[in-house]
């Protein structure tokens, strides 16, 4: 009962915090003033589950003590049988909530609830590395359409027998943190199979990275318009009769940095600034981001979820219809269901092995 109570304390404390900033929500003042009150509501909204999960475990706690209560001092064997099948139910359920809220305790990635940009580009291997990485982008595509994000692309270079040599995309959700799940595809997918432009049947090593970055919000990064270029050209590739024949395209460059982002998928130019714009915020938002991922690095052996994105973390290998995350050792013999968008199970194991490892570093 002591490590219930001490859990249990950990939790309550939060909840002055959490009626503050209930109090402070509401205040006229603090609703004046936009970029308080987005923070003020990203940290309420964090607190929520462990409030909720903290109640709960009390009340089963309470619930627990009151039936071992009774099969203990009550005479009445109805009751007594009551109770027992009352702790026989609750027993279980214990260990499984203390570390849920172990877990929701720990302070989770920041940026885990925002939406996330995804670049894909062909790496090794030629027009094969951009026949892969169209097959990677299919792949998020169709898991995105199973988890019911929206899915807009920023900005892509076809390869020359198909695929990518580049593709930028915005995958986004109003009620799911997309980063939080996307982030652990951020490194060196690699594919082994004969590739389509192979006539004698042998098997080729190519690979395709993927980068994935926390969308940056209005009030994350503040951009200097003087420190900003923009250049207008002319769309190339799909896109019908206003391709080629309108100055649409536009093309950042953020001149302290040196990044450079372009746009040219919609044929509004308003349009297609404002998503180049979102994208620079981001990738300049990621340089801050970056230095986060490179101190769990330093802390994490099986680089879950450490951003490295020049780690070989994946292996799709077409002959034996397998694929492997060599992070945590995990196999799945049903690459073609894979590749169609069914993702989850890795991602889950992933997510596990990166809460095991953050409850070590809690431990420690």
């Amino acid at each position: 009962m002591a490590d219930n109570n001490t859990l249990l304390e950990k939790v309550l404390s939060l909840q002055d915090k959490y009626k503050s900033l209930q109090d402070q929500l509401s205040d006229p003042a603090v609703m004046a003033d936009m970029k308080k009150y987005v923070q003020l509501n990203k940290d309420y909204k964090e607190l929520q589950p462990i409030i909720a999960a903290g109640l709960e475990y009390k009340k089963m706690v309470e619930e627990l003590a009151a039936a071992k209560d009774i099969l203990l001092n009550e005479k009445d064997d109805d009751l007594r049988e009551m109770a027992r099948e009352e702790i026989n139910d609750i027993e279980p359920r214990i260990p499984e909530m203390e570390q849920n809220i172990k877990l929701l305790l720990i302070p989770a990635d920041p940026d885990d609830g925002k939406n996330a940009m995804v670049e894909i580009r062909g790496g090794t291997g030629g027009d094969e590395a951009a026949i892969f990485a169209g097959d990677l982008f299919r792949m998020y595509s169709k898991f995105a359409e199973k988890r019911g994000w929206k899915l807009e692309v920023t900005d892509q270079a076809p390869g020359t027998s198909g695929g990518f040599k580049q593709i930028v995309f915005k995958l986004s959700s109003n009620n799911d943190g997309v980063y939080g799940v996307m982030k652990y595809e951020s490194g060196v997918h690699r594919v082994q199979r004969v590739p389509q432009t192979e006539t004698q049947g042998r098997i080729q090593t190519s690979a395709a990275s993927v980068a994935v970055f926390p969308e940056a919000g209005e009030f994350d990064i503040e951009l200097n318009p003087a420190d900003i270029r923009k250049d207008l050209f002319c769309a190339s590739g799909p896109g019908g009769q206003g391709v080629n024949t309108t100055y649409s395209a536009v093309r950042l460059t953020h001149i302290p940095s040196g990044i450079v982002v372009q746009c040219q998928e919609e044929r509004s130019q308003l349009k297609n600034l404002d998503r180049a714009m979102e994208e620079l915020r981001t990738r300049l938002y990621n340089m801050e981001h970056q230095k986060y991922l490179d101190e769990i690095a330093s802390k994490r052996r099986t680089m879950v979820s450490t951003g490295d994105r020049s780690a070989k973390i994946r292996t799709y290998n077409y002959p034996q219809s397998r694929v492997t995350d060599h992070r945590i050792n995990w196999t799945m013999y049903n690459l073609p269901v894979f590749m169609d968008g069914d993702i989850q199970e890795c991602i889950d194991q992933l997510q596990i092995a990166e809460n095991a490892e953050r409850l070590k570093e809690a431990g420690e």
